[in-house]
Protein backbone atom coordinates (compact mmCIF):
# COMPACT_ATOMS: atom_id res chain seq x y z
CA UNK A 1 0.00 0.00 0.00
CA UNK A 2 1.66 3.59 -1.10
CA UNK A 3 1.24 6.54 0.71
CA UNK A 4 -0.64 8.04 -2.36
CA UNK A 5 -3.71 5.69 -1.11
CA UNK A 6 -4.42 7.26 2.15
CA UNK A 7 -6.41 10.59 2.54
CA UNK A 8 -6.67 11.95 6.66
CA UNK A 9 -9.30 14.02 8.22
CA UNK A 10 -8.96 16.27 11.02
CA UNK A 11 -12.35 17.13 12.37
CA UNK A 12 -12.24 19.81 15.46
CA UNK A 13 -15.15 20.02 17.03
CA UNK A 14 -16.27 21.65 20.32
CA UNK A 15 -17.15 18.40 22.12
CA UNK A 16 -14.80 16.11 19.95
CA UNK A 17 -11.58 16.43 17.99
CA UNK A 18 -12.02 13.11 15.42
CA UNK A 19 -9.12 11.75 13.36
CA UNK A 20 -10.58 9.19 10.64
CA UNK A 21 -7.81 7.36 7.84
CA UNK A 22 -9.61 6.71 4.80
CA UNK A 23 -7.49 3.64 2.30
CA UNK A 24 -8.51 4.69 -1.57
CA UNK A 25 -8.74 0.86 -3.41
CA UNK A 26 -9.85 1.21 -7.10
CA UNK A 27 -11.87 4.30 -6.50
CA UNK A 28 -13.80 3.13 -3.78
CA UNK A 29 -13.16 4.09 -0.18
CA UNK A 30 -12.29 1.92 3.11
CA UNK A 31 -12.54 3.77 6.38
CA UNK A 32 -9.26 1.75 7.67
CA UNK A 33 -8.85 3.88 11.13
CA UNK A 34 -10.97 6.27 13.26
CA UNK A 35 -9.44 8.11 16.41
CA UNK A 36 -11.25 10.16 18.71
CA UNK A 37 -10.10 12.41 21.62
CA UNK A 38 -12.11 14.99 23.94
CA UNK A 39 -11.90 18.21 22.80
CA UNK A 40 -10.16 20.61 25.11
CA UNK A 41 -9.02 24.28 24.36
CA UNK A 42 -12.62 24.83 22.25
CA UNK A 43 -14.93 26.96 23.29
CA UNK A 44 -18.65 27.66 21.04
CA UNK A 45 -16.45 26.85 17.70
CA UNK A 46 -13.27 28.61 18.43
CA UNK A 47 -9.98 28.38 19.74
CA UNK A 48 -9.54 29.57 23.25
CA UNK A 49 -6.47 27.93 24.46
CA UNK A 50 -3.40 26.20 21.69
CA UNK A 51 -1.70 23.97 24.17
CA UNK A 52 -5.04 22.46 24.76
CA UNK A 53 -6.02 21.96 21.44
CA UNK A 54 -2.86 20.93 20.28
CA UNK A 55 -2.95 18.04 23.24
CA UNK A 56 -6.46 17.00 22.16
CA UNK A 57 -5.22 16.77 18.31
CA UNK A 58 -2.32 14.89 19.55
CA UNK A 59 -4.80 12.13 21.55
CA UNK A 60 -7.08 11.85 18.74
CA UNK A 61 -4.19 11.27 15.93
CA UNK A 62 -2.63 8.77 18.60
CA UNK A 63 -5.75 6.93 18.59
CA UNK A 64 -6.34 6.65 15.02
CA UNK A 65 -2.82 5.52 14.53
CA UNK A 66 -2.45 2.84 17.29
CA UNK A 67 -5.70 1.28 15.58
CA UNK A 68 -4.65 0.40 12.28
CA UNK A 69 -0.59 1.01 13.21
CA UNK A 70 0.49 3.45 10.89
CA UNK A 71 1.95 6.38 11.08
CA UNK A 72 0.33 9.61 10.38
CA UNK A 73 1.71 12.56 8.65
CA UNK A 74 -0.26 14.65 6.87
CA UNK A 75 -3.97 15.43 7.07
CA UNK A 76 -6.74 17.43 5.85
CA UNK A 77 -8.45 19.70 8.20
CA UNK A 78 -11.77 20.69 8.51
CA UNK A 79 -12.92 24.75 9.27
CA UNK A 80 -16.93 26.06 9.74
CA UNK A 81 -18.05 29.13 12.07
CA UNK A 82 -19.60 32.24 11.70
CA UNK A 83 -16.48 33.94 10.36
CA UNK A 84 -17.41 31.93 6.78
CA UNK A 85 -18.59 33.93 3.91
CA UNK A 86 -19.29 33.08 0.26
CA UNK A 87 -18.51 35.17 -3.06
CA UNK A 88 -19.21 34.55 -6.64
CA UNK A 89 -16.41 35.62 -8.95
CA UNK A 90 -15.67 34.67 -13.20
CA UNK A 91 -12.65 33.71 -14.48
CA UNK A 92 -11.65 33.73 -18.56
CA UNK A 93 -8.13 32.31 -19.81
CA UNK A 94 -7.38 31.75 -23.35
CA UNK A 95 -6.49 28.06 -23.88
CA UNK A 96 -3.14 27.91 -24.44
CA UNK A 97 -2.33 24.17 -26.15
CA UNK A 98 -1.65 25.02 -30.41
CA UNK A 99 -4.33 22.36 -31.20
CA UNK A 100 -7.11 24.10 -28.57
CA UNK A 101 -7.80 21.48 -26.65
CA UNK A 102 -8.17 22.11 -23.36
CA UNK A 103 -6.28 20.59 -20.57
CA UNK A 104 -5.28 20.13 -16.87
CA UNK A 105 -3.23 23.57 -17.31
CA UNK A 106 -5.79 25.52 -18.27
CA UNK A 107 -8.56 24.55 -15.79
CA UNK A 108 -5.57 25.33 -13.23
CA UNK A 109 -5.10 28.76 -14.59
CA UNK A 110 -8.82 29.42 -15.04
CA UNK A 111 -9.39 28.79 -11.63
CA UNK A 112 -6.18 30.79 -10.36
CA UNK A 113 -7.60 33.34 -12.44
CA UNK A 114 -11.26 32.98 -10.75
CA UNK A 115 -9.73 33.11 -7.13
CA UNK A 116 -8.42 36.88 -8.32
CA UNK A 117 -10.83 38.87 -6.28
CA UNK A 118 -10.74 41.92 -4.03
CA UNK A 119 -11.03 41.03 -0.07
CA UNK A 120 -10.75 42.81 3.34
CA UNK A 121 -7.20 42.33 4.42
CA UNK A 122 -8.43 40.48 7.59
CA UNK A 123 -9.59 37.60 5.46
CA UNK A 124 -8.69 34.99 3.02
CA UNK A 125 -9.72 32.19 0.98
CA UNK A 126 -10.70 29.25 1.53
CA UNK A 127 -12.00 27.07 -0.83
CA UNK A 128 -12.94 27.62 -4.50
CA UNK A 129 -15.57 25.90 -5.99
CA UNK A 130 -16.65 25.67 -9.56
CA UNK A 131 -20.09 25.87 -10.58
CA UNK A 132 -19.99 25.79 -14.22
CA UNK A 133 -17.36 26.31 -16.53
CA UNK A 134 -17.91 28.01 -19.97
CA UNK A 135 -16.08 26.80 -23.44
CA UNK A 136 -16.53 30.29 -25.84
CA UNK A 137 -20.13 30.96 -24.79
CA UNK A 138 -21.12 27.61 -24.01
CA UNK A 139 -22.32 27.13 -20.36
CA UNK A 140 -23.27 24.32 -18.48
CA UNK A 141 -20.22 22.16 -18.69
CA UNK A 142 -19.29 20.50 -15.85
CA UNK A 143 -15.60 19.24 -16.76
CA UNK A 144 -14.00 20.27 -20.20
CA UNK A 145 -10.90 18.81 -20.23
CA UNK A 146 -10.54 17.46 -23.92
CA UNK A 147 -12.97 20.08 -25.70
CA UNK A 148 -11.58 22.32 -27.95
CA UNK A 149 -11.78 26.13 -27.87
CA UNK A 150 -10.32 29.36 -27.49
CA UNK A 151 -12.10 30.73 -24.76
CA UNK A 152 -12.58 29.20 -21.18
CA UNK A 153 -14.05 30.44 -18.64
CA UNK A 154 -15.39 29.42 -14.78
CA UNK A 155 -18.59 30.74 -12.42
CA UNK A 156 -16.59 29.80 -9.18
CA UNK A 157 -18.03 30.22 -5.30
CA UNK A 158 -15.56 31.24 -3.49
CA UNK A 159 -15.28 30.78 -0.03
CA UNK A 160 -13.73 33.34 2.35
CA UNK A 161 -12.92 32.98 6.45
CA UNK A 162 -10.68 35.44 8.99
CA UNK A 163 -7.41 34.99 8.87
CA UNK A 164 -7.10 35.07 12.78
CA UNK A 165 -9.21 31.19 12.90
CA UNK A 166 -7.70 29.94 9.58
CA UNK A 167 -4.31 30.61 11.45
CA UNK A 168 -4.95 29.39 14.77
CA UNK A 169 -6.51 26.64 13.48
CA UNK A 170 -3.67 25.91 11.24
CA UNK A 171 -1.17 26.87 13.99
CA UNK A 172 -2.82 24.21 16.36
CA UNK A 173 -2.10 21.15 13.86
CA UNK A 174 1.20 22.77 12.63
CA UNK A 175 2.23 22.05 16.24
CA UNK A 176 1.11 18.76 16.79
CA UNK A 177 3.58 17.40 13.89
CA UNK A 178 1.26 17.21 11.41
CA UNK A 179 1.49 18.31 7.83
CA UNK A 180 -1.97 20.27 6.35
CA UNK A 181 -2.51 19.21 3.01
CA UNK A 182 -5.21 21.46 2.73
CA UNK A 183 -8.19 23.62 4.64
CA UNK A 184 -11.70 22.01 3.71
CA UNK A 185 -14.80 23.98 4.25
CA UNK A 186 -17.10 21.18 6.35
CA UNK A 187 -20.18 22.08 4.86
CA UNK A 188 -18.87 21.25 1.64
CA UNK A 189 -17.93 18.09 2.53
CA UNK A 190 -20.38 17.13 4.36
CA UNK A 191 -22.57 18.19 1.32
CA UNK A 192 -20.48 15.28 -0.06
CA UNK A 193 -21.45 12.53 2.02
CA UNK A 194 -25.05 13.74 2.67
CA UNK A 195 -26.50 14.97 -0.08
CA UNK A 196 -27.80 13.01 -3.24
CA UNK A 197 -27.15 14.87 -6.71
CA UNK A 198 -31.12 15.60 -7.26
CA UNK A 199 -31.10 16.99 -3.12
CA UNK A 200 -28.26 19.66 -4.35
CA UNK A 201 -30.87 20.63 -7.68
CA UNK A 202 -33.68 21.26 -6.33
CA UNK A 203 -33.00 23.39 -2.74
CA UNK A 204 -32.27 21.24 0.33
CA UNK A 205 -30.63 22.55 3.68
CA UNK A 206 -28.17 20.38 5.21
CA UNK A 207 -28.08 21.09 8.93
CA UNK A 208 -24.94 20.01 11.20
CA UNK A 209 -26.11 20.52 14.82
CA UNK A 210 -22.75 20.05 17.11
CA UNK A 211 -22.25 20.46 20.86
CA UNK A 212 -21.56 24.41 20.83
CA UNK A 213 -22.84 25.76 17.24
CA UNK A 214 -25.45 24.52 14.18
CA UNK A 215 -24.07 24.80 10.76
CA UNK A 216 -26.90 25.88 8.08
CA UNK A 217 -25.46 24.98 4.49
CA UNK A 218 -28.14 25.70 1.64
CA UNK A 219 -27.77 23.94 -1.65
CA UNK A 220 -29.36 24.97 -4.54
CA UNK A 221 -28.92 24.25 -8.21
CA UNK A 222 -26.37 21.99 -8.10
CA UNK A 223 -24.13 23.75 -5.45
CA UNK A 224 -23.21 25.68 -2.17
CA UNK A 225 -25.57 29.04 -2.48
CA UNK A 226 -25.47 30.10 1.28
CA UNK A 227 -24.16 29.08 4.87
CA UNK A 228 -24.71 30.64 8.17
CA UNK A 229 -23.59 29.92 12.22
CA UNK A 230 -26.24 29.24 14.92
CA UNK A 231 -24.53 29.75 18.49
CA UNK A 232 -26.67 26.71 19.84
CA UNK A 233 -26.19 23.08 19.98
CA UNK A 234 -26.28 19.96 21.53
CA UNK A 235 -24.33 21.36 24.70
CA UNK A 236 -27.64 23.76 25.26
CA UNK A 237 -29.38 20.64 25.59
CA UNK A 238 -27.20 18.83 28.30
CA UNK A 239 -26.89 22.52 30.66
CA UNK A 240 -30.61 22.25 30.68
CA UNK A 241 -30.66 18.63 32.48
CA UNK A 242 -27.76 19.48 34.39
CA UNK A 243 -30.14 22.27 35.59
CA UNK A 244 -33.44 20.36 35.45
CA UNK A 245 -32.00 17.14 37.42
CA UNK A 246 -29.47 19.49 39.90
CA UNK A 247 -26.48 17.68 38.89
CA UNK A 248 -23.29 17.50 37.12
CA UNK A 249 -22.92 18.15 33.67
CA UNK A 250 -21.34 15.44 32.81
CA UNK A 251 -23.62 13.07 34.65
CA UNK A 252 -26.22 15.05 32.56
CA UNK A 253 -24.71 14.03 29.03
CA UNK A 254 -24.41 10.69 29.94
CA UNK A 255 -28.03 10.21 30.84
CA UNK A 256 -28.59 12.52 27.72
CA UNK A 257 -26.61 10.11 25.81
CA UNK A 258 -28.12 6.66 27.75
CA UNK A 259 -31.82 7.89 28.40
CA UNK A 260 -32.64 10.98 26.60
CA UNK A 261 -35.37 11.66 24.06
CA UNK A 262 -35.76 14.72 21.94
CA UNK A 263 -40.00 14.19 21.58
CA UNK A 264 -42.23 13.58 24.73
CA UNK A 265 -44.59 11.61 22.79
CA UNK A 266 -42.04 8.48 22.16
CA UNK A 267 -40.31 8.57 25.61
CA UNK A 268 -41.69 5.53 28.12
CA UNK A 269 -42.40 6.19 31.65
CA UNK A 270 -41.12 2.77 32.62
CA UNK A 271 -37.67 3.35 32.30
CA UNK A 272 -36.33 5.06 35.38
CA UNK A 273 -32.93 5.85 36.20
CA UNK A 274 -31.30 7.42 39.60
CA UNK A 275 -29.55 10.75 39.69
CA UNK A 276 -27.65 11.86 42.51
CA UNK A 277 -28.13 15.30 43.30
CA UNK A 278 -25.94 18.36 43.82
CA UNK A 279 -25.21 19.60 47.65
CA UNK A 280 -26.99 16.27 48.25
CA UNK A 281 -25.97 12.72 48.76
CA UNK A 282 -29.46 11.40 48.73
CA UNK A 283 -30.07 9.67 44.87
CA UNK A 284 -33.94 11.03 43.02
CA UNK A 285 -35.22 8.76 40.54
CA UNK A 286 -36.40 10.26 37.11
CA UNK A 287 -37.96 8.49 34.53
CA UNK A 288 -37.17 9.06 30.33
CA UNK A 289 -40.42 11.20 29.94
CA UNK A 290 -39.36 13.56 32.49
CA UNK A 291 -35.84 13.78 30.79
CA UNK A 292 -37.74 14.40 27.18
CA UNK A 293 -39.94 17.05 29.11
CA UNK A 294 -36.46 18.74 29.85
CA UNK A 295 -34.71 18.28 25.85
CA UNK A 296 -37.98 18.70 23.74
CA UNK A 297 -38.33 22.44 24.58
CA UNK A 298 -34.21 23.13 24.10
CA UNK A 299 -34.41 21.06 20.54
CA UNK A 300 -38.09 22.71 19.12
CA UNK A 301 -36.16 26.20 20.09
CA UNK A 302 -33.04 24.86 18.00
CA UNK A 303 -35.17 23.77 15.05
CA UNK A 304 -37.52 26.97 15.32
CA UNK A 305 -34.67 28.90 15.00
CA UNK A 306 -32.80 26.76 12.27
CA UNK A 307 -36.35 27.58 9.75
CA UNK A 308 -35.93 31.48 11.17
CA UNK A 309 -32.38 32.06 9.46
CA UNK A 310 -33.38 30.21 6.32
CA UNK A 311 -36.00 32.42 5.81
CA UNK A 312 -33.29 35.44 6.97
CA UNK A 313 -30.79 33.91 4.14
CA UNK A 314 -33.88 34.25 1.70
CA UNK A 315 -34.50 30.51 1.08
CA UNK A 316 -37.70 29.98 3.00
CA UNK A 317 -40.09 28.97 -0.03
CA UNK A 318 -37.26 27.95 -1.70
CA UNK A 319 -36.35 24.66 0.27
CA UNK A 320 -37.91 21.49 -0.33
CA UNK A 321 -36.56 19.58 2.31
CA UNK A 322 -33.97 19.37 5.30
CA UNK A 323 -31.12 16.96 5.76
CA UNK A 324 -29.64 16.19 9.41
CA UNK A 325 -26.24 15.12 10.34
CA UNK A 326 -23.94 16.20 13.45
CA UNK A 327 -23.49 14.46 16.74
CA UNK A 328 -26.95 15.99 18.23
CA UNK A 329 -29.00 14.57 16.28
CA UNK A 330 -28.85 11.02 17.33
CA UNK A 331 -31.48 11.53 19.90
CA UNK A 332 -34.44 8.81 19.79
CA UNK A 333 -37.19 11.04 18.44
CA UNK A 334 -35.33 13.92 16.99
CA UNK A 335 -36.26 13.23 13.51
CA UNK A 336 -40.18 13.34 14.22
CA UNK A 337 -39.84 16.36 16.28
CA UNK A 338 -38.12 18.24 13.61
CA UNK A 339 -40.51 17.41 10.86
CA UNK A 340 -43.27 19.08 13.23
CA UNK A 341 -41.17 21.94 13.60
CA UNK A 342 -39.71 22.71 10.34
CA UNK A 343 -42.84 21.49 8.57
CA UNK A 344 -41.38 19.86 5.63
CA UNK A 345 -39.47 16.59 4.52
CA UNK A 346 -36.80 15.76 6.67
CA UNK A 347 -34.54 13.51 6.50
CA UNK A 348 -31.35 12.35 8.60
CA UNK A 349 -27.58 11.04 6.96
CA UNK A 350 -25.40 8.68 8.09
CA UNK A 351 -21.74 7.77 6.72
CA UNK A 352 -22.58 4.13 5.67
CA UNK A 353 -18.96 3.01 6.63
CA UNK A 354 -18.07 0.05 9.35
CA UNK A 355 -16.83 1.73 12.51
CA UNK A 356 -18.43 5.11 11.75
CA UNK A 357 -22.17 4.42 11.21
CA UNK A 358 -22.82 7.50 13.45
CA UNK A 359 -24.12 10.86 12.17
CA UNK A 360 -20.77 12.62 14.37
CA UNK A 361 -18.64 11.12 11.80
CA UNK A 362 -20.40 12.88 8.73
CA UNK A 363 -18.16 15.65 8.58
CA UNK A 364 -14.89 13.68 8.92
CA UNK A 365 -16.01 10.84 6.73
CA UNK A 366 -17.01 13.72 3.88
CA UNK A 367 -14.26 15.30 3.95
CA UNK A 368 -12.21 12.16 2.76
CA UNK A 369 -14.77 11.58 0.43
CA UNK A 370 -14.98 15.17 -1.01
CA UNK A 371 -10.77 15.04 -1.24
CA UNK A 372 -11.18 11.96 -3.33
CA UNK A 373 -13.74 13.03 -5.42
CA UNK A 374 -12.77 16.62 -6.00
CA UNK A 375 -8.58 17.21 -5.08
CA UNK A 376 -7.47 13.97 -5.88
CA UNK A 377 -5.06 12.52 -3.26
CA UNK A 378 -2.26 13.68 -5.02
CA UNK A 379 0.29 15.01 -2.28
CA UNK A 380 -2.37 13.66 0.85
CA UNK A 381 1.14 11.50 1.35
CA UNK A 382 -0.70 10.86 4.56
CA UNK A 383 0.42 7.91 6.36
CA UNK A 384 3.60 5.70 6.22
CA UNK A 385 3.25 2.74 6.93
CA UNK A 386 5.65 1.76 10.64
CA UNK A 387 6.30 -1.02 10.96
CA UNK A 388 7.00 -2.21 14.82
CA UNK A 389 10.76 -2.06 15.25
CA UNK A 390 11.52 1.06 13.47
CA UNK A 391 8.85 2.71 15.50
CA UNK A 392 10.64 2.20 18.86
CA UNK A 393 14.51 1.89 17.01
CA UNK A 394 14.77 5.21 15.18
CA UNK A 395 13.04 8.39 14.06
CA UNK A 396 10.36 8.01 11.46
CA UNK A 397 11.30 9.10 7.63
CA UNK A 398 9.52 12.75 7.81
CA UNK A 399 10.70 16.28 6.81
CA UNK A 400 10.67 16.47 10.80
CA UNK A 401 12.95 13.85 11.90
CA UNK A 402 12.24 12.73 14.98
CA UNK A 403 8.75 14.78 15.61
CA UNK A 404 6.60 11.35 16.14
CA UNK A 405 9.20 9.83 18.57
CA UNK A 406 9.13 13.16 20.35
CA UNK A 407 5.13 12.82 20.51
CA UNK A 408 5.61 8.92 21.11
CA UNK A 409 7.58 9.26 24.29
CA UNK A 410 5.30 12.46 25.72
CA UNK A 411 2.61 9.59 25.80
CA UNK A 412 4.33 6.60 26.78
CA UNK A 413 3.15 6.89 30.36
CA UNK A 414 -0.74 6.65 29.01
CA UNK A 415 0.13 4.24 26.66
Amino acid sequence: MSSNDIIVSLDIGTSKVRAIIGEMNNGAINIIGVGSADSEGIRKGAIVDIDQTVQSIRNAVEHAERMVDIQISDVYVGIQGNHIGLQTNHGVVAVSNEDREIGEEDIERVLQAAKVVALPPEREIINLVPKQYLVDGLEGISDPRGMIGVRLEVEATIVTGTKTAIHNLMRCVEKAGLRISGVILLSLASGVMSLTKDEKMMGTVLVDIGAASTTIAVYEQGGLAAVSTLPIGGEFVTNDIAYGLRTQSDQAEKFKLKYGCANVADAADDVKFKVTRMGSNVEKEFSQRDLASIIEPRMQEIFQLIRQEVRRLGYGDKVNGYVLTGGAVALPGTLALAQLELESSVRTALPDYIGVKDSAYSSGVGMIQYVSKYMGVRGAGAVKKASAPSRKAGPAPSSKPGMFERIKNMFNEFI
